[in-house]
């Protein structure tokens, strides 16, 4: 998990807001006569026209006082959409989108920059009104042409994984300053498209049209969000300052939101100094992901005492994938058998216990926790849409769904005799102690981490390592600064890591990122494993396309299927919470929405006594 949030704080922070929520699938977008202010993916949304504010928020919470937060990566851009640069650690708050997702339904947007949306019967377009009022933070009105120049600028030379999200847009007009039309396939086959739409974040024409939008920059941008940027220094820290002319304060979206008039954010370049920082009350709030931290700060004095709140919100969130990724770009980890081999001499059990506490919970599937994740034989649907494909596909494919295996901590023995037959019919012997192939060549590999991850992931890793060593396999552990890892990363620079992929209840146009054929070849995606079949493209459309629910659950479970059978990673653990520790004078709602805890929802309790006063 820790490294899903460094990933999101360096470059995707607008990923999590472009993926869809949606309880049972997708059903029918609804479409109303008259354009809208809000819409849901499926049936009608929550809250109706002129409501006062999310259920989920406190409208009445009082703006001011400073909030403090630690970065554990540098920086050197606050262009966020891009693959080059380091993202400032914050920088979403700068920029708007069309329109503003809930965080209590499965996919529901409601009115921000556009304030109503109207989607054609047959889905073939979808237009969307601008807000009269809608300012960048320069006072500059945001019209439809920078709406339309926003969108060009992601599809044609954002990250990779806009090209991917929108690919099926046909045109994209401006017939008038304040609406913007997206023409979509005629057939309506894309039914999530007209939402993702809703989520394009909005740049101003005027400061990018002449800058060089592949570079970093840390000059300070104009932006369509609540915040500014106050100060910034170099690769140190940044501070954000709640515009005071922001146009949208008052808008019900935002009632209760963004109640700091400060954020900063400050970089450690170690979790230790970070956590050391945190009990000095240097820091404000704590995202706490690792089990034994956790553990110890309930037990601290601090804690015990009230000073600092350490609270665990639930969610209701698929769990998603978190595991050791095998790049299927090396010849060493090409073969199949090999992959599955080695996933035996991981022992979730022993690093569940030992080092977490009994916290975690096994991961087996790319949707666990959720009713997408495959599971038994496969339905006649999947079986509809895997049969094409039999003479391509493993046979494990079609038969009982996948499980992690689980080595028995007290005898490792017959896991490890396991990977020995598994690698003796990919042609690896031992040898004198040392794994070999028939070229007498080492199995030797590298497990790519980023320096600041290093304490947390080296007592993980190394137990893994030390059971490969059982196999002959020469594992190393490589640390890098936090530059070199997202270079390597975005050009697939190595043999083996620890990644994330964050999922919804409603897969769609993402997993395009994540497995397509295309995306492997792509720098800067999420196709870390370089994983290419037709079988996973074909069934990654059905899930685009899908029209009912049950179309899209068949389709998610058949891409599970085919995905788990390849053995791209080791499944590592989940857990349906999050852990925060925050000092005792931040105020949080009392209701916590199905989507989890939001710190920009959060305020400072000692100002309700400065409004008192």
């Amino acid at each position: 998990m820790r490294r899903f949030i460094l990933l999101m704080s360096m470059r995707l922070k607008f990923w999590y807001s472009m993926l869809c929520w949606l309880c049972l699938g997708v059903g029918s977008v609804s479409v109303s006569a008259t354009p809208a202010t809000g819409i849901a993916m499926r049936g009608e949304p929550k809250y109706s026209d002129g409501f006062e504010a999310f259920d989920y928020v406190n409208p009445d919470a009082p703006k001011g006082g400073v909030l403090r937060q630690a970065a554990l990566s540098t920086f050197d851009t606050f262009n966020p959409f891009t693959v080059i640069g380091m993202a400032a650690p914050g920088v979403g708050l700068l920029y708007d989108t069309l329109m503003k997702p809930s965080l209590d339904e499965p996919f529901s947007l409601y009115g921000l920059i556009a304030e109503r949306i109207d989607v054609a019967a047959d889905r073939s377009r979808v237009t969307f009104f601008l807000n009269p009022a809608a300012r960048f933070s320069d006072g500059t009105p945001i019209t439809a042409a920078d709406v339309v120049f926003s969108f060009e600028k992601l599809r044609d030379e954002g990250l990779p994984m806009y090209r991917a999200y929108y690919r099926d847009v046909v045109r994209v007009s401006a017939p008038d300053d304040r609406t913007v039309v997206f023409d979509l396939p005629a057939d309506g086959g894309n039914r999530e498209l007209p939402l993702i739409l809703g989520e394009l974040p909005v740049v101003p024409r005027h400061f990018w049209e002449n800058r060089d939008w592949g570079a970093t920059t840390l000059d300070k941008p104009i932006g369509s969000g609540p915040y500014v940027v106050e100060s910034v220094e170099a690769g140190r820290s940044v501070v954000y300052r709640r515009n005071p002319n922001y146009w949208a304060a008052d808008l019900n979206v935002n009632r209760g939101a963004y109640n700091f008039d400060v954020i900063r954010f400050d970089v450690y370049r170690d979790t230790t100094v970070a956590v050391e920082a945190f009990k000095a009350g240097l820091i404000d709030i704590r995202f706490e992901n690792e089990a034994k931290k956790w553990a110890a700060a309930l037990m601290s004095e601090p804690v015990q005492k009230g000073k600092i709140v350490a609270r665990a919100f639930p969610h209701q969130m698929p769990a998603g994938m978190q595991g050791f990724v095998f790049n299927l770009r090396r010849p060493l980890f090409r073969d199949r058998r090999v992959r599955e081999a080695l996933a035996y001499a991981f022992d979730f059990d022993w690093v569940n216990r030992h080092l977490f506490h009994g916290a975690y919970r096994r991961t087996n599937s790319f949707f666990d926790n959720s009713f997408l994740a495959a599971e038994g034989l496969p339905s006649t649907r999947e079986l509809a849409l895997l049969d094409p494909w039999r003479d391509m596909l493993p046979p494990e494919v079609f038969g009982e769904a996948y499980r992690a295996p689980q080595p028995d901590s007290g005898d490792i023995r017959p896991a490890l005799e396991k990977a020995l037959a598994l690698l003796g019919e990919a042609g690896w012997h031992v040898q004198d102690g040392v794994l070999r192939n028939a070229a007498g060549e080492a199995f030797r590999f590298e497990i790519l981490i980023d320096a600041p991850s290093a304490g947390t992931w080296e007592r993980v890793i190394l137990p893994f390592t030390n059971r490969l060593k059982r196999l002959g396999i020469e594992a190393v552990v490589r640390a890098v600064d936090v530059i070199q890892y997202k270079t390597r990363l975005d050009q697939f620079d190595f043999d083996m890591i620890v990644a994330v992929w964050g999922q919804s209840l409603s897969p769609g146009n993402e997993q395009r990122y994540f497995w397509a054929s295309a995306a492997a070849e792509t720098a800067g995606s999420m196709n870390y494993a370089g994983f290419q079949h037709p079988a996973a493209d074909a069934l990654i459309e059905a899930i685009v396309r899908a029209r009912t629910n049950e179309e899209l659950v068949a389709a998610v479970r058949a891409l599970d299927r085919v995905l788990l059978s390849y053995h791209i990673v080791i499944p590592q653990w989940h857990m349906p919470e999050h852990r925060y520790l925050y000092q005792a004078h931040i105020g949080v709602p009392a209701t916590v929405p199905m989507k989890g805890a939001d710190p920009m929802l959060w305020w400072d309790k000692r100002m309700e006594k400065a409004v008192q006063k």
